[in-house]
């Protein structure tokens, strides 16, 4: 592994270092994120703001095509970027489904017309783009979709419900992947399409979160008229349109900035244990080493795949190791340290509570991060078939008829 920046890379540092100075704010949080349905409004026109700025400069899309509004520029040169924006407090959450897995979809499958509507909006932050993928009965299983579509002329009737669709409420467009044959395998019975999130017929329900936050929705679909030519992909080929948004997926949901080890230190100092600071006590040093340990396993884990970018390389599917450790570092590291708190530990008041309640919102939201882009039971199967080269989970329901599954229906 090289840890040092190319000439290159080190020049492309300091122009894009040279135009957050100018242009970012190191201040106030200018927009946030939209998890809080009160604030989605006056946030959401901070963030077109500030991505409107980024794609004029070139920096929304860094390895976009130049045809698509894009730099044409290299993955690794988008870490860059990404690494030096994280020092600012910009907006962020709005547009990542969108620019990270629908329009690259759009892009691989959809009508040059289509792209030339549709691309250049979305990366200056114009529209917003959600991902209608899980359902009630299918999450990690998306081949177990039950939203169906049925032709009707030169459309297609969607009915069904999807759930935990982040950005609904305010998306203004969204693919979806319904079920068209339950007569066929359930992987070959799928088809993809784009839709007007404010067609007739669809109903957006924010959820709620233990944490506070409403960016999860529940999506209806009553008899929603969806026109084929909005359908991306052969019908029955919507298995393969949907790896697409998958694959990207893999690359645009991440593990978020989080309390770690450092924190857990300070907070091990401040919290009294058996008469003395909890940092004496040898479980709770040791607990800090292990945590440690994680974390600088996870730091040269990253380093060898930006290694891989800089040299032009695609990082295979050893890249889901990362998200194994750390989601379930970020739980509980959290739960161990309320547990140091004492009955303290069950206060979420961040004007009270040990450093501002990061432990305890960090520990209601960690579980969501175990599930979203891949839970960790499909990340490991994906570690343990593509990477070690094991055997395959066994598939008795590979070759039958969807509507011939059992069913709790």
């Amino acid at each position: 592994m090289d840890f040092n920046d190319t000439k290159e890379e080190a020049d492309f540092r300091e122009e894009v270092k040279t135009w957050l100075k100018e242009n970012a704010s190191k201040g106030e949080k200018v927009g946030g994120r939209y998890d809080a349905i009160d604030v989605q409004e006056d946030a959401l026109s901070r963030a077109r703001d500030w991505q409107a700025k980024k794609a004029e400069a070139g920096y929304a899309a860094i390895t976009w095509p130049e045809e698509f509004g894009g730099l044409g520029g290299t993955a690794i040169q988008s870490v860059i970027y990404s690494q030096e924006e994280a020092k600012y407090n910009v907006p962020t959450g709005f547009f990542e489904i969108g620019l990270g897995m629908c329009i690259p979809t759009m892009m691989a499958w959809a009508t040059k017309e289509q792209n030339e509507r549709f691309v250049k909006p979305a990366l200056y932050g114009e529209e917003v783009w959600c991902q209608l993928f899980s359902e009630p009965s299918a999450g990690s299983d998306v081949a177990g979709v039950r939203t169906k579509a049925e032709k009707d002329g030169d459309d297609w009737i969607i009915n069904g419900q999807k759930v935990w669709t982040s950005g609904a409420h305010f998306s203004d467009f969204g693919i979806i992947v319904v079920r068209t044959d339950p007569n066929v395998a359930k992987h070959k019975g799928l088809s993809f399409f784009f839709l007007d999130m404010k067609s007739e017929g669809i109903e957006v329900k924010p959820i709620r979160q233990l944490s506070g936050g409403a960016n999860f929705n529940e999506v209806f679909f009553t008899d929603v008229r969806v026109p084929d030519s909005q359908r991306l992909g052969d019908v029955g080929q919507g298995w393969k349109v949907a790896l697409t948004t998958l694959m990207n997926e893999r690359l645009a949901i991440g593990v978020p900035k989080s309390a770690d080890y450092s924190s857990l230190t300070r907070a091990a100092k401040e919290v009294d244990l058996n008469d003395q600071p909890a940092i004496k006590n040898d479980l709770v040093r040791s607990k800090i080493a292990d945590w440690y340990i994680q974390a600088e396993g996870l730091k040269y884990t990253k380093m060898r795949t930006l290694t891989a970018l800089s040299k032009g390389e695609t990082p295979g599917p050893e890249s889901s190791i990362g998200k194994i450790v750390s989601a379930p570092k970020m739980q509980d590291l959290a739960s161990f340290a309320m547990d140091l708190q004492g009955a303290a530990g069950i206060i979420n008041d961040s004007e009270i509570a040990l450093l501002h309640s990061i432990f305890q919102s960090q520990w209601l939201s960690a579980a969501g991060y175990r599930i979203a882009g891949g839970t960790d039971e499909i990340l490991r199967n994906i570690v343990a078939e593509r990477v070690l080269g094991l055997p395959q989970d066994v598939r008795v329901d590979k070759a039958v008829p969807f509507n011939e599954l059992p069913s709790g229906r």
